[in-house]
């Protein structure tokens, strides 16, 4: 079965509600077995619009990605990101290995 990604380009414009987003995402992540990839590092932006943070975090499915997302876990931190920020998110699966 392949592995997911969740990627997200974002722009935080409150970062104390994004704080608590950040925090609560994190335990949802946790509770699916995510691992992050790539969270807020340095980029280039090489084509079209970019956004400062950007971050990638592998599943072992895309059952397991979108659980993660439709979770109410995930639903409540998603909550406090509302009007903190602004986001791209996409669920991708992984080419077969």
């Amino acid at each position: 079965m392949p592995k997911a990604y969740w990627i997200a380009h974002v722009t935080v414009t409150d970062p104390d509600p994004y704080k608590l987003y950040a925090e609560g995402a994190t335990e949802a992540f946790k509770t699916f077995g995510a691992r992050v990839l790539a969270r807020g590092g340095a980029c280039e932006q090489m084509e079209g619009d970019g956004h400062p943070r950007n971050v990638v975090i592998e599943f072992d499915s895309m059952e397991a990605a979108l659980g993660c997302y439709n979770s109410p876990q995930y639903q409540a931190a998603k909550a406090h990101r509302e009007g903190a920020g602004l986001a791209n998110i996409v669920i991708v699966e992984g080419a077969p290995g």
